[in-house]
């Protein structure tokens, strides 16, 4: 570390956004502290992308490896940034950063508010993944999943939730249900890709015939729909197993029926119809119930971001100002204080901090270096600080009473993985809880 004036920032979480927007702070000569959640960076890129992308994963692995050699960079892992947390956003600020950014994602769970979402086998779609993908602590949780399950959704996490069920859990059936009709699926033709051979295609026929009226009166067709379905079967994946994939429109769940013994044994749907409104296709519901019979149900309906930071909060997003001072791209990073009618000067937004649930590692990357940027223009209006406060950092951090993990500790982590994998025979070896992680990195 140089002994000239710097400027100190803290990003929260250390995700695609948090690292790449610690690459371009660090780039501009600013020292940042990168605290992280878990014990592992990635974030979605190493707990969200489905296990067998090994090539896509290992790619993005090496970019966060240079990223946390880079000299301004501090990393400490297993260290949660919350108002009941291992530090607040008041002890960051007492603790000498100028500014702080979060990166956190949508760590907050979405739920439609319905009867029955209490019930045994029941499930965020959030979960599964984590759970799958070996996250502590949810790679240690029991997630007893049914014969036949319906996901809510129908964006590209419900297609890996469905590739997960049938191919590794070897389900007999995965019913997706979505609120809307063919012509406005959220899934991409890659994604689709790896379970479209487990797509029962003579239901799905006959199920877009029983909407294709709806869907010709306010202007749609499924031509798009069926060129993706097609397209995607040309370079389809052989099915694993005999599970069967089905999809049903224009439907939005309404209660989960339980037995005596509250395990689910039905979802209740009503059926809908499309409106067009001031040139907008609008879902309205017709009053009109079915019920399907499954015994497992999962929301794969989005995100929201985390009350426990202690920001204001409005739906699923952070409060953003509406005229920021430090705009990028015109878009604003910067949280806003409804009650207080002002903008927290020195607390920015980026990723799906900023917006929940959008996009994936590429538009994460370019939100978290433009969020730095955002920060880099607030900085600017700032003095730099003769000496870094490293030091009360590091005693409040040892005042924890618990492990915190290095950029060292990574590299340490990453052999000992790596090691494994060979001595296994794997791809990829993942240490699935803590205490396993730290045991081997020498904590």
């Amino acid at each position: 570390m140089t002994e000239q004036a710097q400027y100190y920032v803290a990003v929260v979480g250390a995700g695609p956004a948090g690292l790449f927007a610690t690459r371009e702070l660090t780039q501009q000569g600013v020292q940042v502290a990168l605290f992280n959640r878990d014990l592992k960076p990635g974030g979605l890129a190493e707990y969200g992308i489905y296990p067998e992308k090994h090539k896509m994963k290992e790619g993005l692995r090496n970019q966060f490896r240079q990223i946390l050699a880079l000299e301004n960079l501090h990393y400490f892992g297993n260290v949660l940034i919350a108002e009941n947390g291992d530090l607040s956003r008041t002890d960051l600020r007492q603790l000498g950063f100028q500014a702080t950014l979060v990166t956190t994602g949508a760590q907050g769970t979405k739920w439609l508010g319905l009867p029955g979402e209490h019930l045994r086998g029941v499930f965020h779609a959030k979960d599964i993944v984590y759970h799958y993908n070996l996250l502590p602590p949810f790679s240690q949780r029991e997630y007893p999943i049914g014969r036949r399950v319906a996901v809510i959704g129908v964006g590209n996490v419900m297609l890996d939730i469905a590739r997960y069920l049938i191919e590794m859990l070897h389900v007999e059936e995965v019913i997706s249900i979505a609120r809307r009709g063919p012509g406005e699926v959220k899934f991409d033709k890659k994604e689709l890709e790896t379970v479209v051979g487990s797509l029962d295609m003579a239901d799905l026929q006959a199920e877009v015939q029983r909407v294709l009226p709806v869907m010709q009166a306010v202007g749609q067709e499924p031509t798009a729909f069926w060129d993706l379905i097609h397209a995607s079967r040309e370079k389809m994946a052989s099915p694993k197993n005999s599970g069967s994939l089905h999809m049903r429109f224009l439907l939005s769940p309404t209660r989960i029926l339980s037995s005596s013994l509250n395990d689910v044994i039905g979802l209740e749907v009503e059926e809908n119809t499309l409106a067009l409104v001031n040139g907008e296709i609008k879902a309205h519901s017709t009053g009109l119930h079915r019920t399907l019979e499954v015994d497992t149900v999962i929301f794969a309906i989005g995100d929201q971001v985390d009350e426990a930071l202690g920001l204001p909060i409005r739906g699923s997003e952070f409060v953003k100002a509406a005229e920021p001072r430090y705009p990028v791209d015109g878009i604003s990073y910067e949280v806003y204080e409804p009650l207080l009618k002002r903008i927290i000067p020195d607390m920015f937004v980026a990723g799906w901090a900023r917006q929940a649930s959008y996009g994936l590692v590429g538009l994460a990357r370019k939100d978290g270096v433009n969020g730095a940027r955002a920060v880099l223009q607030y900085l600017h209006t700032l003095q730099p600080l003769p000496a870094l406060p490293l030091a009360a950092l590091h005693e409040r951090l040892d005042e924890l009473g618990k492990p915190v993990v290095t950029a060292t500790d990574i590299q340490r982590l990453t052999l000992a993985e790596q090691a494994r994998a060979v001595e296994l025979g794997l791809e990829e070896f993942k240490f699935h809880t803590n205490r396993d992680m730290l045991r081997a990195i020498g904590k």
